[in-house]
């Protein structure tokens, strides 16, 4: 599937937040150089600090260092976080439906 538009709307929301001082403190999870520009005035600008979190369990790509100089902190993604994160094979929602976590996943 191809994304539309939902950095653009993750950063905006970031920024909209930060000047409406609605945290204290920001965790980004993404490997995207764009967001450096946002993160950087949130932590330049309004002094409040972001940490960047990479996703990238392979590690086969490194967090850019765009993103690295903007943010306060960067960290990467352990995979045994990511494992123990996930819901189960199964779920069943409040409606009754059942949900089942797609094969590949």
């Amino acid at each position: 599937m191809e994304e539309k538009g939902s950095d653009v709307n993750l950063a905006s929301h970031l920024l909209l937040d930060g000047f409406r001082n609605d945290f204290e403190q920001a965790v980004v999870i993404s490997n995207d150089s764009d967001f450096a520009e946002p993160v950087r005035i949130i932590c330049d600008g309004l002094k409040l600090p972001v940490i960047v979190v990479n996703p990238n369990v392979r590690r086969d790509r490194p967090t850019p260092e765009r993103l690295v100089k903007a943010a306060t902190e960067t960290r990467n993604l352990r995979k045994a976080a990511l494992a123990s994160s996930q819901f189960p094979e199964e779920v069943i929602d409040d409606g009754g439906q059942r949900l089942v976590k797609p094969s590949k996943w």
